[in-house]
């Protein structure tokens, strides 16, 4: 897939539902619907082991957020967290509805069941980045795996994908440049840094992950050089939760798709054979005319043609550098046509 991407110039987009299913199975697998419809080649979700990832004391500590689902942190977290037993009825609806099924493991226990239920692609967090024993593992799956550099500095990106590179072909490697904030300011983006990426890693997948609010950073992206987007998704951006005010709702997250897709569009010259034959030229294009009666043998000059819009297109306008300087054959009277008939 992301070999395929390099090849045709082609985008693949990822819908990140994170855990805004809000621990919910059946909002969960309404996401894979609505985003595979909206465009969506990936939908991703987010996979912990809260007992074993958090410590004791950060598990139990209190938790007053406005976003808080439980005044204990760990039970917060619990209660976004979906069962484990649900991920073979996301991964089965992925393949219904013609997606892959992403997920970002961050813990061993999580990596371990993604891989038992046959995730298609893994997900490095850029909490994870630098974290050389965890990405050893990952990358020792086997599975394509992409990686988010937010807050990384080039040695902990270059040796993190130095790890991935020993037990996975480039091919099966992605890097998206990412800003961490939540939201993200558009003045932050940085997206400057594509092509840096490009440039240090020629033969890997390069994209972007951002946490900007709209839509503008992708179709950027992509003429920046990034084929591959991660983009926050929401059902409704009211619900409570820290990732939902970010993230686009389906009608924005289609709107996102289409701009991307229309970018290599955009950037195509139009056909020379076809300029000057749009229809408004056609109906409204002039033709060139005698300003004056012009006698036979005489020259063409700035001084003595003009234009004249016609039922049907004579020489235009635009062509008048093929006509000043020629003799006519005729006579040609004042606002006639020329035609080339008329002329030596």
């Amino acid at each position: 897939m992301f070999r395929q991407s390099l090849e045709r110039n082609e985008p693949i987009i990822i819908a990140e539902v994170g855990q805004n299913h809000q621990g919910d199975l059946e909002l969960a697998r309404e996401y894979i619907k609505v985003f595979a419809s909206a465009g969506a080649d990936v939908v991703k979700f987010q996979t912990r082991d809260n007992k074993y990832l958090f410590s004791e004391g950060a598990y139990n500590a209190p938790y007053n957020s406005e976003n808080a689902f439980d005044k204990i942190y760990g039970l917060h977290r619990e209660k976004l967290e979906l069962d484990k037993d649900f991920i073979k009825i996301l991964k089965s609806d992925c393949v219904k509805y013609g997606v892959k099924f992403m997920s970002t493991p961050f813990d061993e226990p999580s990596l371990n069941i993604l891989l038992e239920n046959d995730v298609d692609i893994l997900k490095i967090a850029s909490f994870d980045l630098g974290n050389l024993p965890f990405i050893n593992k990952i990358a020792k799956a086997g599975k394509p795996t992409v990686i988010s550099i937010g807050g990384g500095k080039s040695d902990q990106i270059k040796s993190s994908l130095n790890v991935l590179r020993q037990s996975l072909d480039e091919s099966l490697i992605a890097v998206l440049h990412c800003v961490s904030e939540y939201p993200c300011n558009y003045d932050v983006l940085g997206l400057d840094n594509i092509q840096v990426l490009k440039d240090e890693f020629p033969n890997i997948l390069v994209g972007l992950s951002d946490h900007y609010n709209g839509i503008l950073s992708g179709p950027i992206g992509f003429m920046k050089g990034a084929r591959i987007f991660e983009k926050h998704v929401t059902l409704n951006r009211s619900w409570k939760g820290t990732d939902h005010n970010f993230a686009l709702e389906p009608e924005g997250f289609r709107k996102f798709v289409r701009d991307i897709k229309r970018v290599p569009l955009m950037m195509k010259p139009k056909e020379i054979s076809e300029i000057g034959k749009e229809p408004v030229f056609q109906k409204l294009g002039k033709s060139l005319v005698a300003a004056t009666n012009i006698s036979q043998g005489e020259i063409l000059t700035l001084d003595n043609l003009s234009g004249k819009i016609f039922e049907k297109q004579f020489i235009p306008v635009r062509q008048s550098n093929e006509v000043i300087g020629r003799m006519t054959l005729t006579a040609i009277r004042q606002g006639d046509p020329i035609e080339f008939s008329n002329l030596k």
